[in-house]
C-alpha cells in the first residue's frame, strides 16, 4: 500500500469518526442541560457495572476519593444516584443509580440506537454489510480502547 493510499484511508476514517461522534453529541446534548459530562461518566459507570463501593468507583473513574465524594454530593442532591452502608461491612460506602438516573442514561443509549439505526436505514443491504464488515474489521485493528477513555464520551 502506498503511502498516498494510507493518507485517502486515514481521510476517510476520519470524516466517518466524524460522523459518529456527531451521533455521540447529539444523543448527549439533552442530558448535558440536566449533568455535567464527568456526572454522566459516574452514571454509566454504575449502570454497566451496578453499584459499587465509593473506593472501586473512584478508581473506575479515574479520580480522587475526595472528587467522588463531591461529584456523588451533587448527583445525590439532584436524585440520581443514592449511597447506602455496605451490607457486608457497615463501614463502606455503596454507590448505585436511583429509576431516575438508571432511566436517565437509558434514555441516551436509546436515543444513540435510535440515531444509528436512522442512519443505517438510509443505507441499502449491500452498503450496510460493507459497513459492518468495516467496522468489523477497524475494530479488530484497532483492538480494545481503554474503558476510561470510552467514559470520557458517555459510551
Amino acid at each position: 500500500m502506498s503511502h498516498e493510499d494510507l493518507d485517502s484511508d486515514v481521510e476517510v476514517t476520519l470524516t466517518a469518526s466524524r460522523a459518529l461522534v456527531g451521533v455521540v453529541a447529539r444523543t448527549l446534548a439533552d442530558v448535558l442541560e440536566v449533568v455535567t459530562l464527568p456526572q454522566f461518566r459516574m452514571l454509566v459507570v454504575l449502570c454497566a457495572e451496578g453499584p459499587l463501593r465509593s473506593g472501586v468507583l473512584s478508581e473506575r473513574l479515574g479520580i480522587h476519593q475526595s472528587t467522588l465524594t463531591r461529584l456523588a454530593d451533587r448527583l445525590v442532591a439532584q436524585g440520581w444516584v443514592r449511597r447506602e452502608p455496605n451490607a457486608e461491612s457497615r463501614r463502606e460506602v455503596m454507590v448505585d443509580l436511583t429509576d431516575a438516573g438508571r432511566e436517565l442514561v437509558t434514555k441516551v443509549l436509546e436515543a444513540r440506537r435510535t440515531d444509528l439505526a436512522r442512519i443505517l436505514g438510509k443505507a441499502t443491504p449491500e452498503d450496510r454489510a460493507v459497513i459492518r464488515a468495516g467496522f468489523e474489521a477497524f475494530a479488530l485493528a484497532a483492538g480494545e480502547p481503554d474503558p476510561s477513555h470510552l467514559l470520557t464520551l458517555g459510551l
